[in-house]
């Protein structure tokens, strides 16, 4: 499939619908995605990524329909993760010779994934490579989101090739951020850059000045995943310089997990106690057990404070909540605040365990947090819905 872009700049590659996981079994695709790959076609022609592992053959063979992969000159390698540079050895297998362009650290980790020594060409920012009367510069993005990434500008159509900033997993046949839905999209978007971008914010920020510093205007931005951004596509770089700020929402989430619904009863209540106290403040809960972790994690990042739940089990906590905890500590979330609660039979450590986790997360702490001995009787419930009253004063 080969969909017209601008001038000579064409989309060629793959939509994929079947997608569910990515990331190995990290990261949940409701939508499915797509693997982006552009082909430039002026005085020189260029290649930018290419395709998933899976799709390689299959990517090949439809390159072949479209242009006789000889005359293409230049390869540009992005970033060398699987899922764009995958058809990479299938590729070269015909087209040995040709140069790849990437960073220093694009060469290290493509000849770390493949263990094959192409003709490789390191580029930093600020180098141009001809393709007639247009030029693609470079700029290098480290830890957007890894050590080798780099995005590429197109000269004359104005066009910023991304790569994985952003995007979003979205599959869709219309390709274009105008022609999708535009709840579905923003979803997507800011669920990848809560799973995804949240570590690397710091360097988001910086990168994304430094860019608009170069004053290159931008009329198209082409990303790696999803839609590409023709209508406004400033909106999306704006987007990622409030999230990328510690972004929060007048929201309240509470997390947990239950044995016997000692603690869902606890968390419910908490809620209560909270709505009573604010009525403006957008409450939701998350049974870990039941819900999809990278859906909560964008909850999370939307908060403003989380209240996390567990009961105590081997003098420790449920396992889908040592899992988001573990996950939320490497996702170094800013500027929010926690607290914890749980049920206990006999020892009842899981509170504290909660706690110490959210500090060593970067959360703020508010309190020592709450614990009900056994099934919350009827006064524990009132005491649930009292803390919660004081917990919605404390997130302020």
């Amino acid at each position: 499939m080969k969909l017209h872009i601008k001038s000579n700049v064409s989309w060629v590659g793959k939509i994929d619908w079947e997608l569910r996981k990515f990331h190995g079994d990290e990261y949940s695709t409701h939508r499915g995605s797509t693997y982006n790959s552009y082909l430039i076609e002026e005085e020189k022609v260029a290649l930018i990524d290419t395709v998933w592992i899976p799709f390689a053959k299959e990517y090949v063979e439809n390159l072949r329909k479209i242009i006789d992969l000889k005359k293409i000159d230049y390869v540009i390698a992005n970033h060398a993760e699987s899922d764009h540079s995958g058809a990479l050895p299938e590729l070269m297998s015909h087209i040995p010779d040709t140069p790849i362009y990437c960073t220093a650290n694009g060469i290290k980790f493509l000849r770390g994934h493949y263990h094959q020594d192409w003709n490789f060409h390191a580029v930093k920012t600020g180098d141009r490579l001809s393709l007639g009367k247009k030029e693609l510069i470079f700029i290098e993005a480290p830890m957007l989101h890894w050590p080798d990434t780099m995005f590429c500008y197109l000269t004359g159509d104005n066009i910023l090739f991304s790569n994985d900033g952003f995007g979003q997993h979205y599959a869709s046949e219309f390709m274009f951020n105008d022609l999708v839905d535009q709840a579905e999209l923003m979803a997507e978007c800011i669920k990848y850059y809560a799973n995804i971008l949240t570590p690397f914010s710091q360097s988001v920020d910086k990168k994304i000045k430094e860019v608009l510093s170069f004053n290159l205007p931008v009329d198209i931005i082409c990303t790696s995943h999803g839609v590409i951004w023709r209508d406004n596509p400033v909106q999306i770089i704006e987007q990622y310089l409030k999230w990328a700020n510690n972004y929060k929402e007048n929201q309240i989430t509470i997390v947990y997990d239950t044995m016997w619904n000692g603690t869902r009863v606890m968390a419910e209540n908490i809620a209560s106690g909270i709505k009573q106290s604010d009525q403006k403040v957008n409450v939701k809960l998350y049974n870990l057990s039941k819900s999809d972790k990278n859906d909560v994690i964008t909850e999370i990042f939307k908060s403003k404070a989380i209240l996390v739940g567990s009961p105590t089990i081997n003098r420790g906590i449920l396992t889908a909540v040592a899992a988001l905890l573990e996950e939320i500590k490497g996702l170094r979330f800013q500027g929010k605040k926690a607290a914890a609660f749980g049920c206990y039979g006999w020892s009842g450590e899981s509170v504290k365990v909660i706690s110490e986790n959210l500090e060593s997360a970067g959360f703020k702490v508010v309190d020592a947090g709450i614990r009900s001995l056994w099934n919350p009787d009827t006064k524990s419930i009132e005491t649930c819905v009292e803390y919660g009253k004081k917990v919605a004063g404390l997130f302020n």
